[in-house]
């Protein structure tokens, strides 16, 4: 791949995947239900999807809206399920009681998928302290990607956030890519890109008719541009 930005594009469905690739998409988080936030997605829509496109897949593991593990040993089922099923990239991230990162949980999850690459979502947005959590995680295998808005409300609030961060790029703790999303707009580019952030996600913004239906491969184009000009 050059060196341009990374484009990461929600797909629900093989259709989605399609129109996201087809739009300059780099890359796809897979979730079902977005009421919830983004949940694990059923193995056979994974597989769909894999089948359907050939660019890179990154599954969501999380069972229910909110950042606590939950169950974990169905997490990690999951995880298992999904592997047999040739997935080898995740979106993870819970956080304990403080506001800490639940690095029982975490842990056990990345012993599962050993090898794997995977991003830490936006629970660090939620974390009582953002450095201390990128501290805790630094160095965990396959940690790759944070996906942050800056704050828990979006990019708007959270751009001075994401700059500051960006500027420790290579630091401990800052080693792995900033991808941002969360109520991103175009507008916001500009800015991200002057900062030196080269990854973003979009979910919503790729849906004109919102997220009963479907990705629009032109949209997901007008981001691919705006990200390559």
């Amino acid at each position: 791949m050059s060196n341009r930005a990374v484009l990461e594009v929600i797909a629900l469905s093989p259709q989605d995947a399609i129109a996201a690739q087809a739009g300059g998409a780099d890359r796809l988080e897979l979730v079902t239900d977005m009421a919830a936030d983004g949940l694990t997605p059923p193995p056979e829509t994974f597989g769909a999807i894999r089948a359907a496109v050939d660019i890179p897949l990154r599954v969501m593991l999380r069972l229910s809206d909110g950042f606590a593990a939950g169950d974990i040993d169905e997490l990690l089922a999951s995880a298992r399920v999904l592997r047999a099923e040739g997935a080898e990239e995740f979106v993870l991230g819970f956080l304990d009681a403080g506001g800490g990162p639940d690095l029982v949980a975490i842990e056990r999850i990345i012993t599962e998928i050993k090898g794997c690459r995977w991003t830490f979502h936006r629970a660090i947005d939620r974390a009582a302290d953002r450095e201390a959590l990128r501290k805790e995680l630094a160095g965990l295998p396959g940690l790759d990607t944070y996906l942050t808005a800056g704050a828990a409300s979006g990019v708007s609030e959270g751009l001075p956030t994401l700059e500051a961060e960006a500027a420790r790029a290579g630091e401990p703790g800052y080693e792995a890519q900033i991808m941002v999303g969360g109520a991103l707009r175009l507008e916001h580019l500009p800015r991200l890109l002057a900062a030196g952030i080269d990854a973003v996600h979009i979910g919503g913004a790729a849906r004109p008719r919102g997220w009963a239906g479907p990705v629009d491969a032109r949209v997901v184009g007008e981001w691919r541009t705006a990200l390559d000009t």
